[in-house]
């Protein structure tokens, strides 16, 4: 059984840090992509970043690019969301997803199979 669990969610003022971690377990996930997606009320879910599984590749989104890390821990199975400058509309659930290698890094949520609970972030100015 599949399972994305995260954690380091928050409440924090503007301008500090926090980092999210997703623990992957229940399969093998070399052949997948890992992404953070993020959804506030009343609005579509956003991507974030992603990675190759090996970490070679990373993509992240507009909104966030230079503030926002993503990175793998192949050792320990562990996708994490580095994230600074933190600002409050950076306020959201925040998930974590694997989907297949489809020879590029999607922003799509529908090309991601297998989602996390979700951890929630506060920004508060």
């Amino acid at each position: 059984q599949v399972q994305l669990v995260e954690s380091g969610g928050g409440l924090v003022q503007a301008g500090d840090s926090l980092r999210l971690s997703c623990a992957a377990s229940g399969r093998t996930f070399a052949s997948y992509n890992m992404g953070w997606f993020r959804q506030a009320p009343g609005k579509e879910r956003e991507f974030v970043g992603a990675l190759t599984w090996s970490g070679t590749w990373t993509l992240h989104g507009d909104s966030v690019k230079g503030r926002f890390t993503v990175s793998m821990d192949i050792a320990k199975n562990t996708v994490n969301l580095q994230m600074n400058s933190l600002k409050p509309e950076d306020t959201a659930d925040y998930y974590c997803a694997a989907g297949p290698d489809i020879g590029r890094i999607s922003r799509t949520p529908s090309d991601y199979d297998y989602w996390g609970q979700g951890t929630q972030v506060t920004v508060s100015s």
